[in-house]
């Protein structure tokens, strides 16, 4: 497993993404995690808060995993309104 750093500067306002750490398998299966997860939205199926398609983000990678890391979101940067 591998930990990588997923920006975007699209979406700038309030109540947007700015970037995540996430573990994966690979850069592309990192470009895939979104932040917005059902925890975030409830029963909800969209919620408000933005990210961009997976193709428009910025991805580093930072480095391995410990082992026993489970794969998906580590941290998130989000800009309240």
């Amino acid at each position: 497993m591998e930990i990588y750093h997923l920006s975007q500067k699209i979406n700038t306002g309030y109540d947007t993404f700015d970037s995540i750490v996430v573990c994966a398998e690979s850069e592309m299966e990192a470009r895939l995690i979104h932040p917005i997860t059902k925890d975030w939205c409830g029963k909800e199926e969209s919620c408000f808060p933005v990210w961009v398609d997976a193709d428009l983000l910025t991805v580093k990678h930072i480095g391995k995993a410990k082992e026993g890391i489970e794969k998906g979101i580590i941290c998130a940067s989000f800009n309240a309104g």
